[in-house]
Protein backbone atom coordinates (compact mmCIF):
# COMPACT_ATOMS: atom_id res chain seq x y z
CA UNK A 1 0.00 0.00 0.00
CA UNK A 2 1.38 3.13 -0.71
CA UNK A 3 1.98 5.79 1.99
CA UNK A 4 -0.50 8.14 3.43
CA UNK A 5 1.11 11.06 2.08
CA UNK A 6 1.57 10.14 -1.49
CA UNK A 7 -1.63 8.63 -1.68
CA UNK A 8 -3.05 12.32 -0.23
CA UNK A 9 -1.24 13.89 -2.63
CA UNK A 10 -2.34 11.90 -5.47
CA UNK A 11 -5.86 12.40 -3.96
CA UNK A 12 -5.72 15.94 -3.85
CA UNK A 13 -4.07 15.79 -7.73
CA UNK A 14 -6.97 14.23 -8.73
CA UNK A 15 -9.18 16.70 -7.63
CA UNK A 16 -11.21 14.98 -4.58
CA UNK A 17 -9.72 17.02 -1.87
CA UNK A 18 -12.34 20.14 -1.80
CA UNK A 19 -11.63 23.60 -0.86
CA UNK A 20 -14.95 23.77 1.70
CA UNK A 21 -13.77 24.97 5.13
CA UNK A 22 -15.05 22.64 8.12
CA UNK A 23 -16.01 26.33 10.24
CA UNK A 24 -19.45 26.87 7.87
CA UNK A 25 -20.20 22.91 8.95
CA UNK A 26 -19.70 24.08 12.67
CA UNK A 27 -21.19 27.07 12.36
CA UNK A 28 -24.45 25.89 11.50
CA UNK A 29 -24.35 23.42 14.27
CA UNK A 30 -23.65 25.85 16.93
CA UNK A 31 -26.95 27.32 15.53
CA UNK A 32 -28.61 24.06 15.66
CA UNK A 33 -28.03 24.10 19.26
CA UNK A 34 -29.45 27.52 20.03
CA UNK A 35 -32.73 26.36 17.72
CA UNK A 36 -32.77 22.73 19.09
CA UNK A 37 -31.34 19.60 19.79
CA UNK A 38 -27.93 19.48 17.71
CA UNK A 39 -27.65 17.87 14.75
CA UNK A 40 -25.09 14.72 15.19
CA UNK A 41 -23.53 13.86 11.92
CA UNK A 42 -21.74 10.73 10.52
CA UNK A 43 -19.90 9.82 7.78
CA UNK A 44 -20.54 5.85 6.68
CA UNK A 45 -17.62 5.01 4.96
CA UNK A 46 -19.55 2.76 2.27
CA UNK A 47 -20.60 6.24 0.75
CA UNK A 48 -17.21 6.49 -0.91
CA UNK A 49 -16.78 2.61 -1.58
CA UNK A 50 -16.69 3.02 -5.16
CA UNK A 51 -13.33 5.56 -4.89
CA UNK A 52 -11.78 2.80 -1.97
CA UNK A 53 -12.78 -0.38 -4.14
CA UNK A 54 -10.77 1.47 -7.25
CA UNK A 55 -8.18 1.93 -4.65
CA UNK A 56 -8.56 6.23 -5.81
CA UNK A 57 -8.57 6.78 -1.95
CA UNK A 58 -6.54 4.98 0.81
CA UNK A 59 -8.98 3.52 3.50
CA UNK A 60 -6.79 4.20 6.06
CA UNK A 61 -7.01 8.08 5.29
CA UNK A 62 -10.88 7.56 6.28
CA UNK A 63 -11.51 9.67 9.39
CA UNK A 64 -9.17 12.61 7.64
CA UNK A 65 -11.28 12.41 4.30
CA UNK A 66 -14.46 12.88 6.74
CA UNK A 67 -13.13 15.87 8.64
CA UNK A 68 -11.09 17.52 6.19
CA UNK A 69 -13.19 17.09 3.30
CA UNK A 70 -16.82 16.98 4.40
CA UNK A 71 -16.13 19.03 7.42
CA UNK A 72 -17.94 15.53 9.83
CA UNK A 73 -16.00 14.80 12.49
CA UNK A 74 -17.33 11.38 13.72
CA UNK A 75 -16.93 8.41 11.45
CA UNK A 76 -18.33 4.74 10.97
CA UNK A 77 -16.10 2.55 9.19
CA UNK A 78 -16.72 -0.81 7.07
CA UNK A 79 -14.62 -3.95 7.59
CA UNK A 80 -14.70 -5.13 3.96
CA UNK A 81 -12.12 -2.23 3.31
CA UNK A 82 -9.69 -3.84 5.98
CA UNK A 83 -10.45 -7.36 5.13
CA UNK A 84 -6.50 -8.47 6.18
CA UNK A 85 -6.47 -7.01 8.91
CA UNK A 86 -8.73 -8.06 11.37
CA UNK A 87 -6.41 -9.61 13.50
CA UNK A 88 -3.49 -6.86 13.42
CA UNK A 89 -3.75 -4.82 16.57
CA UNK A 90 -0.98 -2.53 15.90
CA UNK A 91 -3.10 -1.53 12.29
CA UNK A 92 -5.88 -0.26 14.65
CA UNK A 93 -3.92 1.16 17.40
CA UNK A 94 -2.30 3.25 14.53
CA UNK A 95 -5.88 3.66 13.24
CA UNK A 96 -6.50 4.69 16.66
CA UNK A 97 -3.99 7.48 16.73
CA UNK A 98 -4.68 9.01 13.49
CA UNK A 99 -8.12 9.50 14.44
CA UNK A 100 -7.69 11.03 17.77
CA UNK A 101 -4.95 13.80 16.08
CA UNK A 102 -7.96 14.62 14.19
CA UNK A 103 -10.16 14.48 16.69
CA UNK A 104 -12.46 12.34 14.64
CA UNK A 105 -15.20 10.45 16.61
CA UNK A 106 -15.11 6.66 15.62
CA UNK A 107 -18.51 5.22 16.29
CA UNK A 108 -19.21 1.66 14.55
CA UNK A 109 -17.45 -1.28 12.46
CA UNK A 110 -20.07 -1.95 10.22
CA UNK A 111 -19.44 -5.69 9.62
CA UNK A 112 -20.38 -7.75 6.62
CA UNK A 113 -19.17 -11.20 4.85
CA UNK A 114 -18.66 -12.98 8.01
CA UNK A 115 -21.45 -15.44 7.74
CA UNK A 116 -24.93 -15.90 8.43
CA UNK A 117 -25.73 -15.35 12.21
CA UNK A 118 -29.64 -16.68 11.84
CA UNK A 119 -28.29 -19.76 9.73
CA UNK A 120 -29.85 -23.17 9.85
CA UNK A 121 -26.89 -24.90 10.28
CA UNK A 122 -25.71 -25.27 14.27
CA UNK A 123 -22.12 -25.36 13.08
CA UNK A 124 -21.98 -22.54 10.08
CA UNK A 125 -23.89 -20.46 12.35
CA UNK A 126 -21.60 -20.81 15.14
CA UNK A 127 -18.31 -20.35 12.57
CA UNK A 128 -20.08 -16.96 12.03
CA UNK A 129 -20.38 -15.86 15.71
CA UNK A 130 -16.61 -16.87 15.77
CA UNK A 131 -15.88 -15.08 12.75
CA UNK A 132 -17.44 -11.87 14.38
CA UNK A 133 -15.20 -11.45 17.14
CA UNK A 134 -12.22 -10.34 15.48
CA UNK A 135 -14.38 -6.99 14.71
CA UNK A 136 -15.44 -6.55 18.23
CA UNK A 137 -11.77 -6.83 19.09
CA UNK A 138 -11.39 -4.02 16.56
CA UNK A 139 -14.17 -1.89 17.72
CA UNK A 140 -12.94 -1.80 21.20
CA UNK A 141 -9.59 -1.01 20.39
CA UNK A 142 -11.51 2.09 18.19
CA UNK A 143 -13.02 3.20 20.82
CA UNK A 144 -16.44 2.73 18.70
CA UNK A 145 -19.57 2.03 20.61
CA UNK A 146 -20.94 -0.80 18.10
CA UNK A 147 -20.64 -2.99 15.65
CA UNK A 148 -23.51 -3.48 12.95
CA UNK A 149 -24.24 -6.96 12.03
CA UNK A 150 -26.37 -8.35 9.48
CA UNK A 151 -29.71 -10.73 10.20
CA UNK A 152 -28.95 -12.78 7.26
CA UNK A 153 -29.54 -16.48 7.59
CA UNK A 154 -32.63 -19.58 7.07
CA UNK A 155 -35.19 -18.98 4.48
CA UNK A 156 -37.93 -20.24 6.82
CA UNK A 157 -39.30 -17.73 9.30
CA UNK A 158 -39.46 -19.56 12.39
CA UNK A 159 -36.08 -21.23 11.95
CA UNK A 160 -34.86 -18.17 11.11
CA UNK A 161 -35.95 -16.66 13.89
CA UNK A 162 -35.16 -19.47 16.70
CA UNK A 163 -31.14 -19.17 14.80
CA UNK A 164 -30.98 -15.50 15.12
CA UNK A 165 -31.96 -15.35 18.41
CA UNK A 166 -29.11 -18.06 19.43
CA UNK A 167 -26.60 -16.41 17.06
CA UNK A 168 -27.08 -12.78 18.54
CA UNK A 169 -27.47 -14.06 21.97
CA UNK A 170 -23.84 -15.87 21.53
CA UNK A 171 -22.45 -12.85 19.68
CA UNK A 172 -24.38 -10.17 22.25
CA UNK A 173 -23.01 -11.80 25.66
CA UNK A 174 -19.34 -12.27 24.04
CA UNK A 175 -19.23 -8.44 23.07
CA UNK A 176 -20.64 -7.12 26.33
CA UNK A 177 -17.59 -8.40 27.95
CA UNK A 178 -15.83 -5.61 25.76
CA UNK A 179 -18.24 -3.43 26.70
CA UNK A 180 -19.29 -2.90 22.63
CA UNK A 181 -23.14 -3.27 21.30
CA UNK A 182 -24.42 -5.69 18.66
CA UNK A 183 -26.98 -3.03 16.50
CA UNK A 184 -28.92 -4.94 13.28
CA UNK A 185 -29.06 -2.99 10.19
CA UNK A 186 -32.19 -3.87 7.87
CA UNK A 187 -30.70 -5.00 5.01
CA UNK A 188 -33.11 -6.79 2.98
CA UNK A 189 -35.09 -9.99 3.46
CA UNK A 190 -36.21 -11.21 6.92
CA UNK A 191 -33.70 -8.54 8.01
CA UNK A 192 -36.23 -5.63 6.61
CA UNK A 193 -39.39 -6.98 8.32
CA UNK A 194 -39.07 -4.52 11.21
CA UNK A 195 -41.57 -6.35 13.40
CA UNK A 196 -40.07 -9.32 13.13
CA UNK A 197 -36.29 -7.83 14.70
CA UNK A 198 -38.01 -6.01 17.09
CA UNK A 199 -39.53 -9.34 18.49
CA UNK A 200 -36.50 -10.91 18.26
CA UNK A 201 -34.46 -8.06 20.30
CA UNK A 202 -37.11 -8.62 23.26
CA UNK A 203 -36.70 -11.80 23.11
CA UNK A 204 -33.22 -11.87 23.34
CA UNK A 205 -34.00 -9.34 25.96
CA UNK A 206 -29.98 -7.95 26.37
CA UNK A 207 -29.16 -4.38 26.67
CA UNK A 208 -26.34 -4.48 24.36
CA UNK A 209 -28.39 -5.49 21.85
CA UNK A 210 -29.91 -2.79 19.56
CA UNK A 211 -30.46 -1.59 15.65
CA UNK A 212 -29.24 0.73 13.09
CA UNK A 213 -32.67 1.77 11.04
CA UNK A 214 -31.59 2.71 7.60
CA UNK A 215 -33.91 4.57 5.69
CA UNK A 216 -33.48 3.02 2.38
CA UNK A 217 -33.06 -0.82 2.72
CA UNK A 218 -36.70 -1.74 2.84
CA UNK A 219 -36.96 -4.38 0.44
CA UNK A 220 -38.15 -8.19 1.54
CA UNK A 221 -37.32 -9.85 -1.80
CA UNK A 222 -33.78 -9.50 -1.94
CA UNK A 223 -30.33 -9.27 0.18
CA UNK A 224 -29.37 -5.93 1.00
CA UNK A 225 -32.82 -4.90 0.79
CA UNK A 226 -32.33 -1.47 -1.54
CA UNK A 227 -35.12 -0.02 -3.33
CA UNK A 228 -33.13 2.59 -5.44
CA UNK A 229 -34.36 1.54 -8.92
CA UNK A 230 -37.85 0.52 -8.38
CA UNK A 231 -37.07 -3.52 -8.55
CA UNK A 232 -38.24 -4.32 -5.68
CA UNK A 233 -41.24 -6.89 -5.70
CA UNK A 234 -42.21 -6.80 -2.02
CA UNK A 235 -41.33 -3.93 0.16
CA UNK A 236 -41.73 -2.94 4.00
CA UNK A 237 -43.33 0.62 4.42
CA UNK A 238 -40.01 2.63 5.35
CA UNK A 239 -41.42 4.76 8.00
CA UNK A 240 -42.86 1.97 9.87
CA UNK A 241 -39.84 0.19 9.82
CA UNK A 242 -37.81 2.85 10.96
CA UNK A 243 -40.34 4.05 13.61
CA UNK A 244 -40.78 0.43 14.76
CA UNK A 245 -36.39 0.29 14.83
CA UNK A 246 -36.09 2.98 16.62
CA UNK A 247 -36.92 2.34 19.77
CA UNK A 248 -33.45 0.18 20.18
CA UNK A 249 -31.59 2.55 17.42
CA UNK A 250 -27.60 3.20 18.71
CA UNK A 251 -27.09 5.29 15.71
CA UNK A 252 -29.50 6.15 12.29
CA UNK A 253 -28.53 5.59 8.74
CA UNK A 254 -29.63 8.31 6.72
CA UNK A 255 -29.45 6.13 3.14
CA UNK A 256 -29.92 8.54 0.13
CA UNK A 257 -30.18 7.83 -3.74
CA UNK A 258 -30.85 10.63 -5.80
CA UNK A 259 -32.12 14.49 -5.11
CA UNK A 260 -34.37 16.71 -6.79
CA UNK A 261 -32.97 19.85 -8.83
CA UNK A 262 -33.77 21.46 -5.09
CA UNK A 263 -31.91 19.44 -3.31
CA UNK A 264 -34.55 17.69 -2.18
CA UNK A 265 -34.27 13.67 -1.81
CA UNK A 266 -36.28 11.84 -4.25
CA UNK A 267 -36.69 8.51 -3.07
CA UNK A 268 -38.46 8.96 -0.08
CA UNK A 269 -39.23 11.77 2.34
CA UNK A 270 -35.96 12.99 4.66
CA UNK A 271 -38.80 15.29 6.34
CA UNK A 272 -40.71 12.33 7.61
CA UNK A 273 -38.10 10.35 8.52
CA UNK A 274 -36.28 12.81 10.67
CA UNK A 275 -39.79 13.69 12.25
CA UNK A 276 -40.00 10.26 13.32
CA UNK A 277 -36.54 10.58 14.92
CA UNK A 278 -37.37 13.61 16.58
CA UNK A 279 -40.37 12.04 18.21
CA UNK A 280 -38.25 9.37 19.17
CA UNK A 281 -35.98 12.03 21.29
CA UNK A 282 -32.75 9.58 19.63
CA UNK A 283 -29.68 11.89 20.23
CA UNK A 284 -27.27 9.82 18.50
CA UNK A 285 -25.65 10.25 15.40
CA UNK A 286 -27.01 10.30 11.92
CA UNK A 287 -24.64 8.73 9.61
CA UNK A 288 -24.80 9.82 5.66
CA UNK A 289 -24.93 6.73 3.30
CA UNK A 290 -24.88 8.44 0.04
CA UNK A 291 -25.75 5.88 -2.35
CA UNK A 292 -26.77 7.03 -5.73
CA UNK A 293 -25.82 7.08 -8.90
CA UNK A 294 -26.30 10.79 -11.09
CA UNK A 295 -23.72 12.42 -8.38
CA UNK A 296 -20.20 11.64 -7.64
CA UNK A 297 -19.71 10.07 -4.04
CA UNK A 298 -18.19 13.35 -3.33
CA UNK A 299 -21.42 15.59 -4.55
CA UNK A 300 -23.72 13.28 -3.28
CA UNK A 301 -22.33 13.17 0.65
CA UNK A 302 -22.39 17.07 0.46
CA UNK A 303 -26.01 16.96 -1.55
CA UNK A 304 -26.92 14.65 1.79
CA UNK A 305 -25.35 16.47 4.20
CA UNK A 306 -27.18 19.74 3.38
CA UNK A 307 -30.43 18.08 2.80
CA UNK A 308 -30.28 16.45 6.10
CA UNK A 309 -29.39 20.43 7.90
CA UNK A 310 -31.95 21.77 5.69
CA UNK A 311 -34.59 19.76 7.22
CA UNK A 312 -33.16 19.12 10.33
CA UNK A 313 -33.69 23.04 10.88
CA UNK A 314 -37.11 22.93 9.43
CA UNK A 315 -38.78 20.85 12.28
CA UNK A 316 -37.14 21.78 14.78
CA UNK A 317 -38.66 25.42 13.81
CA UNK A 318 -42.39 23.83 13.66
Amino acid sequence: MKSSKRQFIKQMSLGLISTQLPFLSNAKGIFFEHLGKKLNLSLAQWSLHNAFESETLDPVLFSEISKKEFGIPAVEYVNTFYKDKGNDEIFWINMKERSDALTVQNLLIMVDEEGDLGGEDNQLRQKAVEDHYKWIHVAKIMGCHSIRVNAFGASDPSIFKASLIDGLSQLANYAAKEEINILIENHGLFSSNAQLISSIIKEINLPNIGTLPDFGNWCLSAQWGSTQDGSCLEMYDPYLGVETLLPYAQGVSAKAYNFHANGVHRNFDYEKMLLLVKAQNFNGHIGIEYEGTELSEADGIRATKKHLEDVWEKIWMI
